[in-house]
């Protein structure tokens, strides 16, 4: 029997609400769901790629999902994909400016693997704003977080937002 195997990939610094509505759709998809958390200076990270893993793994015993498991990578994401055994990528979909960006990337991929298909889930609509780059410009600037992310992902934005106004301070 094939086991299916299925990458959602992201940075998710942090992992919000909407992440966890994609991890929870996604994982009905697939035997097994590997939620590859990568690399992306580009982005400013606020969290290490060490901390957003252990973030995100405790997110996935939170949702109680069995088929699920969390793996850090720093490479393309088809090999990452390859590596895995993976027939599928599963990317979340938050609005038209998102679509024309995965559209692209899903070509490009085709282009390397035309054996790994990318399936889209839209996000619920009551999440479709969310953004974690939003959240944490939300956090910077004092916003309250709550309905964005999970309690403990808020107080770890919290913690750090407060660690990062004391370094500016010195």
């Amino acid at each position: 029997m094939v086991t299916r195997i299925g990458v959602y990939p992201g940075t998710f610094d942090p992992i919000t609400l909407g992440h966890a509505d994609i991890i929870r759709r996604g994982a009905k998809l697939v035997d097994r769901l590997i939620i590859g958390v990568t690399t992306n200076p580009s982005k400013n990270p606020m969290f290490s790629p060490e901390e957003r893993i252990a973030m995100v793994e405790r997110e996935v015993a939170a949702l109680g999902i069995a088929n699920v498991s969390v793996v850090g990578f720093n490479a393309l994401l088809m090999k990452f994909a390859e590596a895995q055994g993976a027939t599928m990528i599963v990317r979340g979909l938050r609005a038209v400016a998102d679509f024309e960006y995965e559209y692209q990337m899903a070509g490009m991929n085709q282009q390397l693997n035309a054996g790994i298909e990318t399936v889209f889930l839209m996000a619920d609509v009551s999440l479709q704003p969310i953004a974690s780059k939003l959240v944490k410009e939300i956090a910077l600037f004092g916003g309250e977080i709550a309905r964005f992310v999970s309690p403990t992902v808020r107080d770890e934005v919290l913690a750090r937002v407060e660690r990062l106004g004391r370094l500016g301070d010195s």
